[in-house]
């Protein structure tokens, strides 16, 4: 894969996983009102794509969050930079 920083895009997707479940909600319902597709939700959360802005907004939409809300996670750069 040639995403940059992956482990800060595996982290994201992690917790988006741990934001989803903790308002049990599928994969599937929250593809479906945030408007994209449960394929997509579940690449964002093992990490294999970077979500762009846009779509950021409206998973947080659909959670109900603020979209910072999703960035809230502990991650050390380190030499990722």
């Amino acid at each position: 894969m040639s995403i940059r920083n992956e482990k800060y895009i595996k982290e994201f997707g992690n917790n988006l996983k741990k934001l989803r479940t903790a308002r049990k909600m599928s994969r599937e319902v929250l593809a479906a009102e945030a408007g994209i597709e449960a394929k997509q939700v579940y690449r964002i959360e093992v990490g294999e794509t970077n979500a762009t802005i846009s779509t950021i907004a409206a998973i947080a939409n659909a959670l109900d969050i603020q979209p910072k809300k999703l960035f809230d996670f502990e991650f050390n750069f380190g030499n990722e930079r």
